[in-house]
């Protein structure tokens, strides 16, 4: 016989046939709805007040009406659907149901506009979408190729506006069949789930694949990383078509059997209350959360650990919680460094390599490894579909650009590695902004400003901003056929920006300048432009 040992396995199927054997989404709900039935799973948290729950009973059953329902209006496996939804109940029930029957839930941002909408669509071959009444008329103008869409009855808990409501569209609650009438599928660990866009340094937003398995390496390593036991309870507010709530609070709470708790939104005069009505254990906290709740007295709470990028000390003082310091990114599914609770963790630290990663700092102009104290860009290795996304979907030149030959994923995120092996952020990406958390592409707001004549050249830089860290501007050599009027033309570019970019991408302000400074090889030292900007009065 050969030698087992001999044969050259793929891992990612080995990993598939084995670490997940007979797993996946669907069977891990059945496994808390056999084992833990009347333990709430989901909760509901409007502005209202007025809460509904779902235990892992009821959401196991829900969900698989829902899929039933799916399937009935033609729904198959491998099928896209487009989820373009405020976080709600309704949301997170087609996205689970979406996993029930094997097709792909795609959840896209609902700031986007038109033409966004129109690509996130018809590049994922989205079969049918799912609303709610305030975004309609954009879904039924944009995503054309879809053979049907559903709406909600409500906008996250909140009465439709007047008129919104009679779209003639099938209503989402008409969508439920009979649960008996699911067809049987096998556990299929590496199917794709969901596909989530993100925004890096290139035009257009990219299209990231996860797969079953992606979720039950994060339903794994998340309560591991977070302390977490099925007797806590995360308190989710951030969107759902981000990963921070679909995987760190969602997938984490399914792993272990505990409880989520979904706001439509962060809200500052509602945190405490929330988290004392619930008795939250868990939250996952950025810069914006501090500064909106910063003037309320702290209350005695429930809160045992906040995730946050780095190691910040005088938050736990402050908020009286453990940190845990963590950095991932959609393609790296879940916290793909981590702190602990035992050791004592410098100041600004991110964390080491989460155990199933592996991590390499390289230097972007040489291709050397970094050593100590040298800032390069953070290479993480794994198994694709598992430990990293799967894909970027029906990208292969994004595909072939993200990963080297031999499976290193680069992840434009620039990091220093100091004393005891203690991880740094640095710096990201020099064409990536971040603006209250969401990633922005300067090169698609370059592109999109474009369009407007009498632009001869243009850079987008990130403005430092208080509530949002940073905000986008555009600084601007005029071109021919530029009007004269300075402040009408910069009207005229920020005007199309809203036409056809989410708000949070549209630039602050327009700066026209006669030259740009340069760096070598006559690049724009868009450095020296931040620090420009960062001298004009605030926007």
């Amino acid at each position: 016989d050969e030698d087992p040992m001999s044969i050259d396995f793929d891992v990612a199927s080995a990993a598939a046939h084995y670490d997940f054997a007979d797993q996946d989404i669907p069977q891990l709900l059945r496994h808390w709805a056999t084992h833990k039935p009347d333990h709430p799973f989901f909760v509901w948290e409007p502005v209202s007040g007025n809460d509904k729950t779902w235990t892992y009973k009821q959401f196991d059953e829900d969900t698989s009406a829902l899929a039933a329902g799916l399937h009935a209006k033609g729904v198959a496996k491998g099928d896209k659907v487009l989820i373009h939804a405020e976080n709600c109940p309704e949301m997170v029930l087609a996205w689970y149901a979406c996993a029930k029957l094997g097709a792909v839930a795609v959840t896209t941002n609902t700031r986007s506009v038109g033409g966004e909408i129109e690509y996130f669509a018809s590049h994922t071959g989205a079969v049918a979408a799912i609303t709610q009444p305030k975004f309609v008329e954009q879904i039924r103008d944009n995503a054309k190729g879809v053979k049907w869409i559903a709406v909600t009855a409500d906008n996250a808990g909140e009465a439709p506006e007047p008129g919104t409501d009679s779209h003639g569209l099938e209503s989402f609650e008409a969508l439920f069949g009979q649960a008996q009438d699911l067809p049987v599928r096998p556990a299929e660990p590496m199917l794709p789930a969901g596909i989530m866009f993100t925004s890096g340094t290139t035009s257009l937003p990219k299209a990231v694949v996860h797969t079953h398995a992606n979720a039950l390496w994060a339903g794994r390593t998340g309560p591991l990383n977070l302390n977490m036991t099925g007797d806590d309870t995360y308190l989710a507010y951030l969107p759902f078509f981000h990963v921070n709530a679909q995987s760190w609070a969602f997938w984490s709470t399914l792993g272990c059997g505990g409880t989520v708790v979904l706001q439509p939104k962060f809200s500052s005069s509602r945190f405490w209350e929330v988290v004392n009505k619930h008795k939250v254990t868990h939250v996952s906290l950025i810069p914006f959360v501090f500064k909106a709740i910063a003037a309320q007295p702290v209350p005695e709470h429930t809160i045992k650990v906040g995730a946050l990028g780095i190691i910040w000390n005088e938050i736990k003082g402050w908020l009286n919680m453990d940190i845990l310091a963590c950095w991932g990114m959609t393609e790296t599914v879940i916290h793909a460094t981590r702190s602990d609770f035992n050791q004592v963790w410098p100041q600004g630290s991110i964390g080491k390599p989460t155990p199933g990663y592996r991590f390499a700092v390289v230097n972007p102009d040489t291709g050397k490894l970094c050593e100590k104290d040298e800032i390069g860009e953070l290479w993480v290795h794994g198994t694709r579909g598992i430990q990293l996304f799967l894909e970027y979907y029906n990208n292969p030149e994004a595909n072939a650009k993200a990963f080297t030959d031999n499976g290193w994923f680069k992840t434009g995120d620039m990091v220093k590695v100091g004393d005891e092996g203690h991880f740094y952020f640095c710096d990201r990406d020099k064409d990536a902004l971040k603006v209250g958390g969401e990633n922005v592409s300067a090169r698609q707001v370059e592109e999109t400003c474009m369009q407007v004549g009498g632009i001869g050249e243009i850079a987008v830089v990130a403005k430092a901003h208080d509530m949002l860290d940073m905000v986008p501007v555009a600084f601007v050599i005029k071109g021919m056929g530029a009007p004269e009027d300075n402040e009408a033309f910069a009207a005229q570019i920020i005007d199309h920006c809203k036409t056809n970019l989410a708000d949070f991408k549209v630039p602050r302000a327009v700066y026209f300048v006669d030259e740009f400074p340069r760096a070598t090889l006559d690049k724009v030292a868009k450095n020296k432009l931040r620090e420009m900007a960062d001298a004009m009065p605030a926007v």
